[in-house]
């Protein structure tokens, strides 16, 4: 039974993640990063502090070298090939880059200028995100239109999983969901830790500017299929610049593509990267599929045996 490999996204960052990468791929985290970057790689993600990690523009490119670090790991370990990937947002640059699309120099610059794009957005404007639990997504919407149809700025950004929506907009609009959320019917409002209305119409400069940075880029054929947050089907090489910069504007359809890659045969999801959320994304999505968790070095080995003993990633 085939797996598909999952990336995290921003919000996933902790201090003293990937500690141990760093000994074992200097290569891919050590002073080439450290210069595509312009700061300390190893610093940021073992000392912070807290709040210099959690900006978008040290988030991003930190845990896509983290993810990318352990998928080295990983398929090292496993040799085995997984029959499709995605990734939460910015983890979709981490699964293309794992899919060979692009190379892993080119996804840390595109994934540094993507964050130092949706920052200064984000800092033209005071906004934010906010999951809605408990809540369907024909209600989140009607949510949201209401809201805009009131003179404010509220949108769907990421359908996570059955019961999970994100929406994003101005500041005053996620204080207002916060407030409002017994009268709205909304179970819980949980604030996300991000800096912006990422996946939302208040990301078109950063978007224009992404795509201006994606235009040089010579995407090649993956080596296994990645699902697109927007379409929610395998990129393609084609399209892949297109809608990288529509993804900046347009909500994340990460449920629908764990629905789509389970139709078409994977069963079996391996969160690689810190955290676990994507993982948890899976279970819901794709009830009575099997997910492991690979969050760091030492539990690569641990998910390689649990996946074999499930009678292997090509079949029974």
């Amino acid at each position: 039974m085939p797996y598909a490999a999952l990336f995290p996204g921003q919000g996933s960052q902790f201090v003293g993640m990937g500690a141990e990468l760093f000994e074992l791929r200097p290569d891919l985290l050590g002073s080439e990063a450290d210069r595509v970057l312009g700061w300390s790689l190893r610093r940021m993600c073992l000392e912070g502090p807290e709040e210099e990690l959690t900006r978008t523009e040290h988030a991003q490119p930190a845990l896509f070298a983290v993810a990318y670090a352990l998928w080295s790991l990983w398929i090292e370990k496993t040799q085995v090939i997984p029959a499709a990937a995605a990734g939460h947002s910015l983890g979709e640059y981490t699964a293309m880059a794992a899919a060979g699309m692009i190379d892993y120099p080119t996804g840390l610059r595109l994934v540094a200028e993507r964050g130092a794009a949706m920052a200064d957005a984000a800092a033209m404007n005071p906004s934010g995100m906010a999951a809605l639990l408990g809540v369907d997504l024909p209600q989140a919407e009607e949510i949201a239109a209401r809201r805009r149809a009131d003179g404010g700025s509220l949108w769907v950004a990421n359908i996570n999983a059955p019961g999970q929506v994100v929406l994003a907009g101005a500041e005053e609009d996620v204080r207002w969901l916060e407030s409002e959320s017994r009268r709205l019917g909304v179970r819980r409002v949980v604030r996300l830790k991000v800096a912006g209305a990422f996946h939302s119409p208040l990301m078109a400069p950063a978007a224009d500017r992404l795509a201006r940075a994606l235009g040089g880029v010579n995407f090649r054929p993956p080596r296994f299929p990645v699902f697109s947050n927007v379409t929610a089907r395998p990129l393609q090489p084609e399209d892949a610049a297109e809608l990288l910069a529509r993804q900046l504007t347009s909500p994340v359809r990460f449920s629908d593509g764990l629905r789509a890659m389970a139709e078409a045969g994977a069963k079996r999801f391996v969160h690689i990267g810190p955290g676990d959320v994507t993982a948890g994304m899976a279970r819901r999505a794709v009830p009575g599929c099997d997910t492991l968790v690979v969050s760091a070095a030492d539990e690569v080995d641990q998910a390689a045996a649990a996946l074999s003993s499930m009678g292997g990633p090509g079949g029974e």
